[in-house]
């Protein structure tokens, strides 16, 4: 979801220093990377190298380190950042950020930053509460910087009251909100099938195609990060799945993908196929290796999986594939028709840069309303969110 972002987290000097680990490891988990930046304080109570652990990165605490490479460090981690999360956020640190105050690494690397700010406040309840400290988080956010309110509760001092920071799900939830502003997709559910199938001729050899699941992939990624739930419908693909995509169906064969979408489906508001399942299969099953100066195969035709769907998808969408070397749009719209398909994802497999085995795609999406529209070489995960765009246009 947020593996082409770059977060860069400050952690400041209180006990919930903590709760800082379990950021980290949630932005990990979504795949962005994170750089953590720590006042001298923040070291009494969590070590750098509890954050290098979890973030495969150095955790930034003395300004005036020797480096091997010669960079104004400072400035390298506010350019390269996509956000800035300070959590926790003490009274001290956040009167030093609303003064301008550059005394460390954290506060320096603050004022050079240019992307956006998420601020996590965690203290004693009177400190969080005393004017000058609502003065400065005013101040902050008047200059732009997003403020995460601390919740009430029992503080680590004893008291009970306001000052507790958000819980790291929350401030999670917050960036991905700050950096996928598109959430369209909240609320629903989409089945995608991704990668190819594979038929047994005997025990050691296959019938497969050259499909590596890269596209349904980035699909996949992209509804997440859009706001949607993903059922994974996995045949076999060549790029690693999100951990964040929990609901994996891992199959083999064309009927066993045909067996698994027919049951999943149903619950799912969109359904996209952007497998390569095998139209064709042995007839005969036969478990030994195959034998002799020639062989030869009957092959019968499998379940068509689209046409299935389309015959019972009521009012759910439903986005097919047409992957051709000849008369694209032809081929393209009569799948459109034949599958009762609601979109068609077209590409000429010929063309340097579309089809297989490759990170990029030409497509021409046609529609049921007789739109067609075409578009150049792409990136893949940017197919992914046009697609999207389309779906609910």
């Amino acid at each position: 979801m947020l593996s082409n972002y770059n977060i860069l987290l400050g952690v400041s000097g209180g006990i919930a220093c903590y709760k800082a680990c379990e950021i980290v490891s949630r932005l990990k988990k979504l795949g962005a990377g994170v750089d953590v930046v720590m006042t001298q304080n923040a070291t009494e109570f969590v070590s750098p190298l509890t954050f290098e652990t979890l973030s495969n990165r150095p955790a930034i605490s003395d300004m005036f380190a020797r480096k091997k490479e010669w960079e104004v460090e400072h400035i390298s981690l506010a350019k390269k950042a996509d956000l800035c999360i300070i959590a926790p956020a003490t009274a001290n640190i956040i009167a030093k950020l609303a003064d301008g105050i550059a005394d460390d690494m954290l506060t320096t690397t603050y004022l050079a930053l240019r992307c956006p700010v998420i601020i996590a406040p965690a203290m004693n309840t009177n400190m969080y509460t005393n004017p000058v400290v609502v003065e400065n988080l005013q101040k902050l956010a008047n200059a732009g910087a997003i403020i995460i309110d601390s919740t009430e509760g029992r503080l680590a001092c004893g008291d009970v009251g306001k000052g507790k920071m958000a819980e790291p799900v929350d401030i999670v939830a917050k960036a991905v909100e700050v950096l996928c502003p598109k959430r369209d997709f909240k609320g629903k559910k989409v089945l995608i099938t991704a990668g190819a199938t594979r038929e047994n001729i005997d025990g050691v050899r296959f019938i497969t195609n050259r499909s590596s699941g890269k596209m349904g992939i980035e699909l996949a990624k992209a509804v997440v990060k859009r706001g949607g739930s993903v059922v994974l419908v996995k045949g076999l693909v060549q790029v690693p799945v999100p951990s964040y995509i929990t609901d994996v169906v891992e199959v083999e064969s064309t009927q066993q993908m045909y067996e698994a979408v027919m049951d999943k489906y149903k619950e799912c508001d969109v359904i996209i196929k952007a497998a390569a399942p095998s139209d064709y299969r042995p007839k005969e099953k036969i478990d030994n290796k195959l034998k002799g100066e020639s062989i030869t195969l009957e092959l019968v035709k499998n379940p068509d999986i689209a046409k299935a769907v389309g015959q019972v998808k009521g009012e759910r969408k439903l986005v097919v594939f047409c992957a051709e070397t000849q008369k694209l749009l032809d081929s393209a719209l009569q799948k459109l028709s034949s599958k009762n398909a609601d979109l068609v994802v077209a590409n000429d497999v010929t063309q340097k840069g579309a089809g297989f085995d490759c990170d990029t795609n030409i497509v021409t999406i046609a529609k049921k309303d007789g739109s067609i529209k075409s578009y150049p070489v792409l990136p893949k995960s940017q197919v992914a969110e046009v697609i999207l765009d389309e779906i609910y246009k």
